[in-house]
């Protein structure tokens, strides 16, 4: 079973590299850099921290439970580091957003215009609904073992949801991102697929495959942790893996 696992396991990790690599190199080539001074430049900011954040970190985030070296660790552990970088990820996404918003108001450009946008806003705000959720629910000591069974399913429910919308997000986003730049480009077209935009494509490409990467671990039974037994609550956590 381990070995088999740790193959899917690999194929998300490098799938998360390639990803971040990809995007970073399309704003840093085709794009000119970065820079957070209300530019142009500070724009690409948005489609790096949203891939970063929103998708390949959530995403890794959701299968470190998955992880079967990780069984060995107290249930404790795995929260914490769980939380931790779902926290990171959701900081990553709402600098993004502000990244756009800031761009957005430097050029006079109208917000929310686009279905990319109210997607993108929704999935951060599901995000971080769900954020203080988890804390509530299975971080905080108080929480009664009726509640933390009662939430577990809804919780795991709405992060699987969260992640295809973080996909939906991103890959709309590339999309849109594309179709303003290279249609205003006449020599180069979007539609003549230019160097830009066969390597952006393959962008896209690399993240459907992570997301598929990341369900395929999700939904396979026999990968799930083992059930513990009841952890103290004096130790901040209580029992119950999201």
């Amino acid at each position: 079973m381990a070995p088999v696992f740790y193959l899917f396991y690999m194929l998300c990790l490098n799938l998360s590299l390639l990803c971040v690599l990809f995007v970073v190199t399309w704003n840093l080539y085709w794009r000119g850099g970065f820079a957070w001074d209300g530019s142009l430049l500070h724009f690409n900011w948005h489609p790096v921290l949203m891939v970063s954040g929103l998708v390949i970190l959530y995403g890794n985030a959701a299968v470190v439970y998955r992880i079967p070296f990780t069984w060995k660790q107290r249930k404790l552990v795995c929260k914490l580091v769980h939380a931790g970088m779902m926290f990171v990820a959701l900081l990553l996404s709402v600098l993004g957003l502000s990244a756009v918003f800031d761009f957005h108001r430097g050029f006079n450009i109208p917000h929310l215009y686009s279905v990319h946008s109210w997607v993108g806003l929704s999935t951060v705000l599901l995000f971080s609904s769900q954020w203080i959720l988890g804390l509530v629910g299975f971080l905080l000591p108080y929480s009664t073992p009726w509640i933390r069974s009662s939430l577990k399913p809804v919780h795991i429910w709405i992060g699987k949801v969260i992640l295809v919308f973080g996909l939906v997000s991103c890959i709309s986003g590339i999309n849109e991102k594309l179709l303003l730049t290279l249609n205003g480009m006449i020599a180069v077209p979007y539609s003549t697929l230019p160097v830009e935009a066969v390597f952006v494509n393959f962008l896209g490409i690399l993240i459907v495959a992570f997301g598929m990467s990341v369900f395929g671990i999700l939904f396979v039974k026999k990968w799930q942790r083992p059930e513990d037994g009841p952890e103290s609550t004096h130790l901040l956590l209580s029992e119950g893996t999201p």
